[in-house]
């Protein structure tokens, strides 16, 4: 639980970053194309995290080692 709070806490301080980063570049009139690629530099890390995370967790090799024998053997 607490792994998973961090976790989110550090995303959404990631977010922020970015935010600020997008924001400033507006505000020092940075063009369009500018401020909107550094918002897909920003983001692309995150969301690749999110895919990440979102799956299932793998196996252990204790699992893998001595997995539960079921009725039918498989």
């Amino acid at each position: 639980m607490l792994n998973r709070f961090f976790g989110r806490s550090l995303l959404a301080g990631w977010f922020a970053a970015v935010a600020i980063v997008v924001l400033w570049s507006l505000a020092v009139d940075a063009k369009l194309s500018t401020s909107l690629l550094l918002l897909a530099l920003g983001i692309a890390p995150a969301f690749i995290s999110l895919l990440i995370e979102s799956g299932a967790p793998p196996p252990t090799v204790a699992e893998l080692l001595y997995s539960v024998n079921t009725k039918d053997r498989r």
